[in-house]
């Protein structure tokens, strides 16, 4: 059975994706936890702060409290203030959505961007997402550094993405993965087209630590595949590896990469 902690962070993390809350007996179910279990995990939650109920007897919900905690975390890094300006002059040459993902153990985390669409579709995801490996440049970027065998033990441990839950063609396969991968390693930095999400393209490359080369984030460029062509990728490679350069260098700024390096 798992513990209290375990359950309420499995409560936390359900709520996440729905601001509009949840009652108690659709939370129970989803998260197959006893009803007066789950009532109990909540009870203490809103104690805490984290959690408030709708009015009486209404839908569950997360309070500011556990963004404040990250906003507070990213502040202190100083991570947002270094990254930010090379961020925004990215977008701003490219003119699509540019965002800073950092390796947290075994796994990518965006947490910052800077949007470069004037007008037009404009791709803006939610942020703090966990990235999938599998089908998303900055993942691809990421595993892109390690030797396969490290990088299929990492998927491994998310699963592959399906087509139907992404794009068409999404690597479902070891050996359409590592395809992917030889090809980042040969330009320097990952492109997908309609991998992450259908009429979608993207592409990024990795921040090596100033310190010992270990890779401590990745940049993504994403946009929509009428505007960010394959053709225009290649031609913004180079600004993005410049960029990638660039917050290296920085990294022994911030607190966050540094320890990451």
């Amino acid at each position: 059975m798992s513990s209290i902690l375990e359950r309420s962070f499995k409560v936390l993390e359900h709520l996440a994706p729905h601001p509009e809350g949840k009652a108690l007996s659709n939370l129970a179910s989803e998260l197959d936890m006893p009803l007066s279990a789950t009532h109990r995990l909540l009870a203490e939650l809103v104690r805490c702060g984290y959690v408030r109920q709708e009015h009486n007897q209404g839908n569950y919900m997360l309070t500011i409290k556990l963004v404040s905690l990250g906003l507070g975390f990213l502040s202190a890094s100083g991570i947002v203030d270094i990254a930010q300006p090379l961020l925004d002059r990215l977008a701003a040459e490219s003119g699509e959505l540019v965002r800073l993902a950092v390796v947290d153990g075994s796994e990518l985390t965006f947490v910052a961007k800077a949007q470069g669409a004037v007008r037009g579709l404009r791709y803006d995801p939610d942020m703090g997402l966990s990235v999938n490996l599998s089908c998303s440049s900055a993942g691809h970027a990421w595993l892109s550094t390690l030797s396969d065998e490290e990088a299929l033990a990492l998927v491994s441990q998310q699963g592959f993405g399906k087509p139907e839950d992404y794009g068409p063609n999404a690597p479902t396969t070891v050996k359409a993965l590592l395809a992917y991968l030889k090809a980042a390693r040969q330009r320097g930095f990952s492109m997908i087209v309609e991998v992450f999400a259908p009429a979608m393209t993207a592409m990024a490359a990795p921040i090596r630590s100033s310190h010992n080369g270990a890779v401590i984030g990745v940049v993504t460029i994403a946009g929509p595949l009428v505007r960010l062509t394959e053709e225009r990728m290649l031609a913004l490679g180079p600004a993005l590896l410049a960029t990638t350069e660039e917050l290296a260098m920085a990294s022994s700024g911030s607190a966050m990469l540094r320890k990451r390096g």
